[in-house]
């Protein structure tokens, strides 16, 4: 971590029990392992998986899975969907295309939403993804609750399996710990500029530029003044940053900024450029 950040606390972890994600007949290891490594990315860790063509364990899935192992080390298989949902109380099926099945359709947005909420009440919740080739039949989309669809061009629906699962879990993970980012910028440690700091940098500059005589013609002056202090204003400078700024124009004044090794201090005259 860098000096610039600090980490917010409440996106190291979130309180509510992550869904499941369930795999139906997945053809390749390596889809089994990025959809993993997806999962991990966002926490979530329960990954069950219905009669993987390859068989299970993988050793093209654990490489995929860039280092998510402990998704890889608790996968389930299971012979059916319906032994893998068993001990769920809400499922979602995923799916690009509309289906016979009448139910109700949800955004992964929405669907986040909604299954934040049921964990909150203790209810279990899953995602259920078909399989790489044709996704979901509808026998196995009638024993999900709701389906999840995802707001893709119709003229190109297919998504890779884990490209699915990490939209659905960046959703859910959104939702779960209400946007929390992992780090910020640290305010304490990088404070605001003071207006008066401000101001004796925009007088430095234009003091500068004045020696290189860049306001041209000298009615316009005024103007383009004012267009220089707007952009640095707009740039919501730090403490530090005005220091750097104005140890820059120094050095282009040609002015030393930092002491030189044949001397014991900084004697100049010119603002320091040195960073913390």
């Amino acid at each position: 971590m860098t000096r610039n950040a600090s980490i917010d606390p409440s996106a190291r972890s979130v309180d509510l029990t992550p869904p499941c994600v369930i795999l139906c007949e997945p053809q390749l290891g390596e889809n089994i392992g990025t959809a993993a490594r997806a999962m991990a990315n966002f926490g979530l860790v329960d990954l069950r998986i219905v009669n993987p063509r390859d068989g299970w364990p993988s050793e093209r899935a654990r490489a995929a899975a860039s280092r998510a192992d402990h998704v890889i080390d608790g996968v389930r298989v299971f012979a059916s969907v319906e032994d893998a949902i068993a001990d769920l109380s809400f499922v979602y099926a995923t799916t690009a295309r509309s289906r016979e099945v009448p139910k109700p359709v949800r955004g992964p947005d929405e669907a986040a939403e909604a299954a934040t909420r049921l964990a909150a009440q203790g209810a279990s919740v899953g995602y259920l993804f078909g399989r790489e080739r044709w996704g979901l039949n509808n026998d196995e989309v009638a024993l999900a609750d709701e389906i999840v669809t995802l707001p893709v061009d119709p003229d190109f629906a297919s998504l890779n399996i884990a490209q699915a699962v990490l939209v659905c879990a960046y959703e859910w993970r959104v939702k779960a710990n209400r946007g929390a980012l992992p780090f910020r910028l640290d305010e304490v440690a990088n404070p605001p500029a003071r207006k008066e700091d401000l101001v004796r940098l925009f007088e430095h500059l234009e003091s500068a530029l004045d020696g290189v005589t860049f306001f041209r013609p000298p009615e316009k002056r005024p103007s383009m003044v004012r267009n220089l202090r707007n952009i640095l204003q707009k740039a919501a400078l730090t403490d530090q940053e005005v220091k750097t700024l104005r140890g820059v124009i120094a050095a282009l004044e040609r002015r030393p900024t930092r002491p030189c090794e044949d001397q014991g201090e900084d004697n100049s005259d010119g603002p320091s450029a040195e960073s913390e």
